[in-house]
């Protein structure tokens, strides 16, 4: 893989008093700001930008030399893309809107509070990053390339939907905003999680941890930790899971069962980068890389109030939804060859050949299970087989006569079923002309094959063979 992007860029602080310098500069360190560049002569600061990028810049308008006023529209012309946040003792609104007009992105008056700070500072940072990615996405997009197609090695797919999901990834990847990734059960979201930490260049570990079940006080205890005597049975501190991911990303999966207070904790988590051990008043920080997962559809939780829109709103900064196996039909002969030499292989087996029929039955399956449930059903077949071509019988068996549902049926109008088939054949059809319809349709999707299409119409092979023939 090549060289992962470095996380952030610098926030630059440029102030003749070196007291504030020094003062803004531990606020936003404390903060999690951990490159912070400073200069206290501005005739200075158009060199620096010209050799190292910045993520943000915090101006003071009043200092010798050049002045903040003087050196504002020249950061903001030449260097449009970064943020500038203009502090001073001046609170005039004519100043005020004269700066915003020559670019500024935020003013400050001194003096200035941590907090208020700490927030311009990282919200110029969040605005920087998302005009970054949507640039560099509309240029992969354009190109349709990968730059690190190894990241989605354990992926198996030919999808243009899932290939485009991978080039958003590469984008978003680095940033130190969340992502929420949906989906189905089985689609394979762990993956996904497994491939944003790869490309993110972070130098921790991936830590994954299913959050569902895990009521208030389980959730604090497995992410935060606890402090020795913090309740019974708690003899000596434990870290949490998000100690253990420092420096790297934790992976929370179906945060749409977590309870209201659970919720709460992990809003403080992303907005603040904060957390308390379960027992301790000492507030700690984190600098993990927060990536989710649910298969609930959370606008519906927040409609019955089991989900904090707050907390939606944060956790929607970078979303990827996976689509479910029955929108990418071509992935499913991939997936089965891989899964019969994955089960081989388990087995110490020689890989078995899969009857061409197959993966036509198979995409006639809804697959509620997606992924998972066909690699299941895979290696139970190869689990059973006994030698030669691969049978079908315990594919068969699941899939049963589950057909799927035409595009449009049930869509009645008012005048009932009659509306759709004379909108089907542009007249009332007779039964000889259903009859050819639904023998075309089903040939059509069982590929020609004869005894799968006899399945579908719930007929025998034979009885189908004489319809075709009779004409």
């Amino acid at each position: 893989m090549k060289e992962p992007r470095k996380n952030g860029m610098p926030v630059l602080l440029i102030d003749d008093e070196e007291l504030i310098l020094k003062a803004f500069g531990l606020t936003l360190k404390s903060a999690g700001f951990d490159d912070v560049l400073t200069l206290s002569d501005g005739r200075e600061a158009l060199a620096l930008l010209a050799s190292q990028p910045v993520g943000a810049v915090v101006l003071d308008l009043n200092m010798p030399h050049l002045s903040g006023f003087e050196l504002l529209p020249m950061l903001t012309r030449d260097y449009p893309h970064v943020p500038v946040i203009v502090v001073t003792a001046n609170d005039e609104i004519a100043t005020v809107v004269d700066c915003m007009r020559a670019g500024a992105y935020d003013y400050l008056v001194k003096p200035v509070g941590s907090n208020r700070l700490v927030t311009s500072v990282r919200k110029a940072l969040e605005m920087r990053g998302l005009a970054s990615e949507l640039s560099s996405l509309k240029n992969r997009l354009l190109d349709d390339q990968l730059n690190h197609p190894e990241a989605f090695a354990a992926i198996v797919t030919g999808s243009k939907k899932m290939r485009a999901i991978f080039q958003y990834i590469e984008v978003v990847a680095g940033t130190r905003q969340p992502i929420m990734i949906t989906g189905e059960t089985g689609v394979g979201k762990e993956l996904v999680a497994q491939s944003i930490h790869a490309l993110s260049g972070r130098s921790g570990k991936f830590v994954a941890v299913n959050v569902a079940g895990l009521d208030d006080a389980m959730f604090s205890d497995t992410l935060f930790g606890h402090k020795k005597g913090a309740f019974t049975g708690a003899d000596q501190a434990r870290e949490g899971l998000i100690a253990s991911a420092a420096q790297g990303t934790l992976f929370l999966d179906e945060i749409g069962d977590l309870g209201e207070s659970s919720q709460i904790k992990l809003l403080r988590l992303l907005q603040e980068q904060e957390y308390y051990p379960v027992g301790s008043d000492a507030v700690r920080k984190s600098d993990a890389r927060i990536v989710l997962a649910t298969n609930h559809d959370l606008n519906e939780l927040i409609t019955t109030g089991r989900f904090r829109k707050d907390l939606y709103y944060r956790l929607f900064a970078h979303r990827i939804h996976i689509p479910p196996l029955r929108e990418r039909l071509d992935d499913i002969p991939l997936l089965v060859d891989h899964f019969l030499g994955a089960a081989a292989a388990s087995l110490q087996r020689k890989k078995p050949t899969a009857p061409p029929e197959l993966n036509v039955l198979l995409s006639l399956y809804p697959f509620p299970g997606n992924v998972r449930e066909l690699e299941s059903l895979v290696f139970d077949a190869v689990a059973r087989h006994g030698g030669g071509v691969l049978s079908m019988e315990s594919f068969k068996a699941v899939i049963g006569e589950n057909r799927p549902v035409t595009p449009g049926a049930g869509a009645t109008g008012g005048d009932g079923g009659e509306t759709v088939l004379t909108s089907l054949f542009g007249h009332f059809p007779t039964i000889a002309e259903v009859e050819e319809y639904l023998i075309e349709q089903a040939l059509r999707m069982s590929k020609g094959n004869q005894g799968m299409a006899a399945g579908l119409l719930g007929i025998g092979r034979q009885t189908l063979n004489k319809r075709l023939n009779k004409g």
